[in-house]
């Protein structure tokens, strides 16, 4: 009788355009991990990436074309035949090295996430954009989120497999993920690690997918936690349509309608956050 789980955990690769470097990584895994399950999901790579990742051993399943990392991360999830996935960059950023820091505490934690240290190889302008994510998500959460971005992490495959639904199929997975488990109760442990200059050109846009991504994350907030976004909407126009008031009840005796327009603005946007909350909580009537 076949067992449920051939592995206890499964690497999980996505790769697009990884040649060159894809294979010495699988290699250094195997080296270190031989029981482990590796599983690449090309998402239609155009070089030699595929044929690179199956002669290194993994088991590999392509993408007709190019989705996304965060499709390439679903379909993994999906295929994956390990009771823990562990994710990480195909581009040589990630240590194979560190993978035995996040697996020491598996039995602790829902998900173990390897946090980017000051010392890790990385541009200046990503360190201030990841600086400002992590005190958003840290803000929208009420926890400590030390590295909302990182694709380096450790989950429970039958819990991370209840929020595929929610991922989209860019790069902002971690961001999304990371939120829905904070949201549902479940634990991040936070394990600080060294990454290395990746191989090859970036695949994310600085200034489109910036931009892209500070809306995605404006868009998580909302989906997650609305009240932590609304509320505060709502009491600026409140207490702005307040001083207003003061102002030219002194100064000319008078109620404008400038005034009511910032109150009824702030009372509609605090009701539109109510709402939102109740509808994200019944969200979490699919979770177990």
């Amino acid at each position: 009788m076949e067992q449920k789980h051939k592995y206890e955990v499964t690497i999980l690769l996505p790769a697009f355009n990884e040649a060159g470097i894809i294979g010495t990584t699988i290699k250094k895994i195997k080296d270190l991990h031989p029981d482990f399950e590796i599983l690449v999901v090309d998402d239609g790579s155009t070089d030699g990436t595929l044929q690179e990742a199956m002669n290194a051993g993994a088991n590999v399943w392509p993408h007709p074309y190019n989705i996304g990392n965060g499709a390439a991360i679903k379909t993994g999830l999906r295929l994956a035949k390990g009771e823990w996935v562990l994710m990480m960059d195909a581009d040589g950023q990630h240590k194979p090295e560190d993978i035995a820091k996040l697996l020491e505490y598996k039995d602790q934690f829902d998900m173990v996430v390897g946090a980017r240290s000051r010392e890790s190889e990385t541009a200046l302008h990503r360190d201030i954009a990841n600086k400002v994510y992590n005190w958003f998500a840290s803000y929208v959460t009420k926890f400590k989120v030390k590295d909302l971005t990182s694709g380096f992490r450790l989950v429970k495959k039958d819990i991370a497999q209840q929020f595929i639904y929610l991922l989209p199929n860019t790069f902002s997975y971690p961001s999304t993920i990371t939120m829905a488990y904070l949201r549902s109760g479940f634990t991040i442990k936070y394990i600080p690690i060294k990454t290395l200059a990746r191989k090859g050109k970036s695949k994310i846009r600085l200034l489109f997918d910036g931009a892209r991504f500070l809306l995605i994350i404006s868009k998580i907030a909302t989906l997650f936690s609305p009240l932590r976004v609304f509320l505060p909407i709502s009491a600026i126009l409140f207490s702005t349509g307040l001083i207003y008031y003061l102002y030219t009840f002194i100064d000319s005796g008078r109620f404008t309608n400038m005034s009511a327009l910032l109150f009824t603005t702030s009372v509609i946007i605090g009701m539109m956050g109510l709402l939102s909350e109740q509808i994200s909580q019944m969200r979490y009537d699919r979770v177990k």
